[in-house]
């Protein structure tokens, strides 16, 4: 099955359960080879089952952690069952937003309010819970020890929670830009060209946060740059309309500007053509690229140049552009296909607009303005012309 943004159609697709014994609690995992049951569900009921059974919460109204959650380096984090995820919290917050208005429009709206009153809920409990001061945790360990606190001594601040705080859209906007520039001033080492996932890495501390800790300092999550994280925090600079910060954090992800000479060649050690999952952030390594062709930070990162930044975004049979450029980009070009019909998209972008308003917007379809900001997207295949006109603030 096939699905595109704003396409539900796939919701009422069939597919069956894997059948398995739990996992025991005194286990972390097991190896076995799963039957398929006999059971059938719609995909929309699949999605129901894994968000209800996902809404696990400890002693701070926050998920839990588990053996890990994005970071699977965490693994002893929450292993006793108590510890709770701050990152996770957002990341659900995003869930249940989303699926609230798929629920609606799929006719089931007690499942729509369920879904806004669990997001009401666990925001209180992320503001409650999971401000530090100046960034948000990023978890606390199963005896309550919070992990991403500046009163630590490793690990005070882990960037996707910050990160998320913005893409989830759930936490407070005064807070989420602190956090923000918390990421900025102390992960984003603009000497090195590299953006850390998290520091200082975890070395002698007592708390034991699971293998990651067996990775060198500065090395893949522990410290180094994890690209899918930093990608994130240049997505959460773009959602911020911080354009400045998300082009600059973009040009230090991207592998070509790690090889723009010999030395830099000399100091990176791999491909330059695709994306690594990390760079090392420490001495004797400092710069050095980890595991390449990463199709997990390939895949993101192309969501952040087509989505963030040219600011496509494409909602059943509507293509929607709104860019965040560089100050000193005239425009771009783009052609768009739409099954067999092809859309060319010129953005220009001009100065003039009063300072502190936001950029004005035009935008015409075959020469006729369309105030809803809309690219209607028909299928007739001919071709169709698309203007946008962004006029931003100063001369």
């Amino acid at each position: 099955m096939s699905s595109a943004p704003g396409d539900s159609g796939v919701l009422g697709e069939t597919a069956g359960f894997l059948a398995g014994r739990p996992v025991n609690p005194e286990d972390d995992s097991y190896y076995d080879l799963p039957e398929q049951s006999s059971e059938l569900a719609s995909l929309y009921e699949h999605c129901v089952r894994a968000i209800r059974h996902g809404l696990r919460f400890g002693t701070h109204g926050l998920p839990l952690i588990g053996s890990g959650d994005w970071n699977d380096g965490m693994n002893r984090v929450g292993i006793g069952g108590k510890g709770e995820s701050v990152w996770l919290g957002f990341f659900l917050c995003d869930v249940l937003k989303r699926f609230s208005a798929l629920a609606a429009a799929h006719g089931d709206a007690a499942f729509a309010e369920f879904c806004l009153a669990e997001g009401a809920r666990l925001h209180q409990a992320l503001e409650q819970h999971g401000w530090d001061g100046a960034w948000y945790r990023r978890a606390y360990f199963d005896d309550g020890t919070p992990l991403g606190t500046a009163s630590g001594d490793e690990c005070r601040i882990d960037s996707i929670s910050q990160s998320w705080s913005v893409l989830s859209g759930a936490a407070d906007s005064k807070r989420a830009r602190l956090a923000m520039q918390a990421v900025d001033e102390r992960l984003v080492r603009r000497k090195d060209g590299l953006v850390q996932l998290l520091d200082p890495p975890f070395d002698k501390s007592q708390l034991d946060p699971g293998y990651i800790r067996g990775y060198v300092p500065g090395v893949r999550e522990n410290g180094g740059q994890y690209t899918h994280g930093a990608i994130w925090a240049a997505m959460a600079f773009a959602a911020l309309g911080d354009r400045e910060r998300a082009w600059e954090l973009t040009r230090m992800i991207n592998p070509v500007n790690h090889a723009l000479s010999e030395a830099g060649v000399a100091i990176y050690k791999t491909e330059p053509y695709v994306v690594a999952a990390d760079v090392y952030a420490l001495a004797p390594h400092t710069g050095r690229g980890g595991w390449s062709w990463y199709t997990g930070s390939a895949g993101w990162m192309y969501r952040l140049l087509l989505e963030s930044l040219l600011g496509l975004r494409l909602e059943g049979e509507n293509l929607y552009c709104a860019p965040c450029l560089p100050a000193d980009w005239p425009g771009f070009a783009m052609t768009y296909r739409y099954r067999a019909t092809v859309y060319h998209i010129a953005v220009t972008q001009v100065h003039g607009a009063p300072e502190g308003q936001g950029a004005a917007v035009t935008l015409t379809v075959d020469g006729v303005a369309r105030s809803d900001g809309v690219i209607p997207l028909v299928d007739d295949q001919g071709e169709h012309q698309v203007l946008i006109t962004l006029t931003m603030a100063g001369s």
